[in-house]
Parts: structure tokens; sequence; C-alpha cells
């Protein structure tokens, strides 16, 4: 694995060095042998709720009957993008990264000021595990298995809320 790391970084590096360089590590894909399928269109249309900051659809989520009102980053540009350079961030707010086909993930945090809690969304919706992200890190944090989706909050948040592996999310 570090080998195949080592093997790919220089190449992520050249490949993804434009601004709108991803929070989610797309290439991390690549060494699990899944292809990139893209975002995927999140149920019926949104509220009409827009992000002030980003410009983002804007739609209610509920873990553990805590509620959260979630930017849905739905484009590969939205997903590229992700939370780079945000420097605040709601209590209750976050935001969802749809897959269109379940797929295993890595997110990094190039150009992410704040530090978020990753939360990794397998198909059945259940929480699969959540990892702690640091400002500007770039190493790879991957998904334990197949992903629909993934939700980033702000960190220490699921542990003040006690989500945990297996709790049900509800978009």
């Amino acid at each position: 694995m570090k080998t195949i790391l080592r093997t790919l970084l220089p190449i992520m590096a050249l490949v993804l060095a434009a601004p709108m360089t991803p929070a989610l590590a797309r290439p991390a894909a690549a060494h699990s042998g899944a292809a990139h399928v893209g975002p995927a269109h999140v149920g019926p249309a949104h509220s009409g709720a827009v992000h002030p900051v980003s410009g983002l659809p804007v739609i209610p989520l509920r873990v553990r009957g805590h509620a959260f009102r979630v930017e849905i980053a739905r484009t590969d540009a939205e997903q590229q993008r992700g939370l780079m350079y945000r420097t605040i961030m709601g209590a209750n707010e976050g935001m969802l990264f749809p897959e269109a086909l379940p797929r295993r993930v890595a997110f990094w945090m190039r150009n992410t000021v704040l530090p978020l809690d990753i939360v990794f969304i397998g198909t059945d919706r259940r929480i699969l595990n959540i990892v702690s992200a640091i400002p500007y890190d770039e190493t790879p944090l991957p998904s334990a298995g197949p992903v629909s989706a993934v939700l980033e909050l702000n960190a220490g948040r699921t542990r003040q809320l006690r989500i945990r592996p297996g709790d049900k999310v509800i978009w």
C-alpha cells in the first residue's frame, strides 16, 4: 500500500495541482481498483435553500435524531471544491458528497482550513466509518467499504452527538 501511495502521490500532485484541487482525493480510488463514476443526483429537487457562501443547495439531514442542514456537492466541480478555503461552518452544518455508484473513496484535506469529521456512508445509508481530518493534511483517508455518500462535519461533532458506525443517515 505504501509503495502504491508513494507512486501515486507525485502523479496526484501533478494532475491535481489546479486551484480547484479536490478535498475528495479521486486518485486514491484508483489504487482500490474502482473507477470514478462521479457524483449522484440526490433525491427530489432541493427545497430552494442555498448556502450563502458556496451557493450550493442546502437540504435537511438527520443522524441519531439530530438535525443538520447540509450543502450538497453534486457535480465534479462542486465536489472538487468541497469545503476548501472555508474558515467557518455552523455546528449543525455540513457538506454531503453523493456518489452515482457505490465505490471505495478516500478524502484528503488539501487547502481545507477547518478540521473535520469525515463520515463515510454505505449503500444502506448507514455509517461505515468516521475519520478525523487535520487541516491541510494530504494523507488519503479511506472509506471502510463502498460508499453511496460522504458527509463532512465540524471536527468533534460526531463524538459530541455520539454518532458512530452503524447509525442511519437520513436525507
